[in-house]
């Protein structure tokens, strides 16, 4: 058996707002899947969030082209080749957007949250900057795996605030690490390793803000498919208000019998589309 990925997103607006300044992308064909959740007056949060996006496919994209990965910015030690890579893009990504806030009134100040997973035979190597989440689903439990840089959830870390109050606090709106919004930006990167069954949600604060960690497994549990799970997360911070836009991108790692490698091959398909 070889493992692949099955994939699905979808983004909302929310209740409130007027425009979507979520983005989110993916290209199975190498393993890199994306949110971004921008910030910015009128549209430029909407530019910021699609520039992190566009940069980040388009990086894994020309590294197939070329056959190696380009590195950009600061070296991380104590990560694979992959984790260095996804580093990379994400300092790319981070100039990009940096640079475009200089050069008009419009979208100065613009920046983004981005989580980002890559996913390469079973190795899982996932990045984040700002409070956009990636969870992992597996056996029937729930696991953050990036640790929020914002505010509150540094005060909740050093014990200023109890959990209690870290959910009521009025500072959830302050960012403390986004793209664009500095020169250099420092990415949390990890390196898992994923088994079949396993789901990764990677979302937008818009979702986590409402719905609790156990019924994003009740509800990604029961759905028939990933496409109606991410549905039914919508839908439920809708339900509870829905002030800011709403996306998740959601993956699973499924086994794919030697037969199918058989008839994908014979059709003609490329070899590597979905495959991990």
């Amino acid at each position: 058996m070889t493992l692949a990925v099955e994939v699905a997103g979808k983004t909302d607006v929310g209740c409130v707002r007027t425009n979507n300044e979520d983005n989110f992308g993916y290209d199975s064909r190498y393993g890199i899947f994306v949110v971004c959740d921008g910030m910015g007056g009128q549209a430029a949060g909407e530019v910021a969030s699609k520039i992190g996006v566009d940069v980040l496919l388009n990086y894994f994209r020309e590294a197939a082209r070329t056959g190696e990965y380009r590195p950009v910015g600061k070296l991380f030690e104590g990560v694979s080749p992959q984790g260095q890579a996804l580093a990379s893009a994400i300092q790319l990504a981070n100039h990009t957007i940096y640079d475009a806030s200089q050069r008009s009134a419009a979208t100065a100040g613009m920046g983004s949250t981005l989580v980002a997973a890559l996913v390469k035979e079973t190795s899982l190597c996932i990045a984040h900057v700002g409070d956009s989440r990636i969870y992992l689903l597996r056996r029937g439990t729930i696991q953050q795996l990036t640790q929020d840089h914002s505010l509150v959830m540094e005060q909740l870390r050093r014990g200023y605030i109890t959990p209690e109050e870290a959910e009521r606090s009025t500072n959830q709106h302050i960012i403390l690490r986004a793209l664009g919004s500095e020169e250099e930006v420092q990415p949390d990167v990890e390196d898992l390793v994923v088994l079949a069954g396993d789901m990764v949600l990677m979302t937008s604060d818009g979702l986590t803000k409402y719905v609790r960690e156990e019924e994003i497994l009740q509800v990604v549990s029961s759905a028939e498919t990933l496409e109606a799970a991410c549905d039914a997360l919508i839908q439920s911070a809708r339900r509870r208000g829905g002030d800011d836009n709403i996306t998740c991108l959601l993956l699973k790692i499924v086994e794919r019998p030697w037969y199918k490698q058989i008839a994908r091959w014979f059709s003609g398909g490329p070899q590597w589309q979905n495959s991990i």
